[in-house]
């Protein structure tokens, strides 16, 4: 059974740090990101990347602070979070694609999600 389990959400202090994980339960895929939807917004692409390495893409509101990879033999994909800003407030979900195209716009597999609150 396929899964992405999210962890490393929670409260930070407004310039702080925090590292997001997702591990990968059941296959492998050709591509990952990370979204994330803040209340009352539509879900937004934060970072994406190839699994195989390279290809990332970022939201423009993250760039320079935000940083996506992965390590293949934990299956685990990271996204570490710099400079959080109170509008980084938000649910963050991984996500996953077969395909290497539709990771930034509609990919096939949603994690439950895991919660940032930055405080000002």
């Amino acid at each position: 059974q396929v899964r992405l389990v999210e962890s490393g959400g929670g409260l930070v202090q407004a310039g702080g740090s925090l590292r997001l994980s997702c591990v990968v339960f059941g296959r492998t895929f050709s591509s990952m990101g990370w979204f994330r939807q803040a209340p009352g917004k539509e879900r937004e692409l934060v970072a994406s990347m190839s699994w195989t390495g390279g290809s990332e893409v970022y939201g423009d509101s993250v760039k320079g602070r935000f940083a996506i990879s992965r390590d293949t033999a934990e299956n685990t994909l990271y996204l570490q979070m710099n400079s959080l800003k109170p509008e980084d407030t938000a649910d963050y979900y991984c996500a996953a694609d077969l395909s290497y195209t539709a990771i930034t716009t509609l990919p096939a597999y949603w994690g439950q999600g895991t919660q940032v609150t930055v405080s000002s």
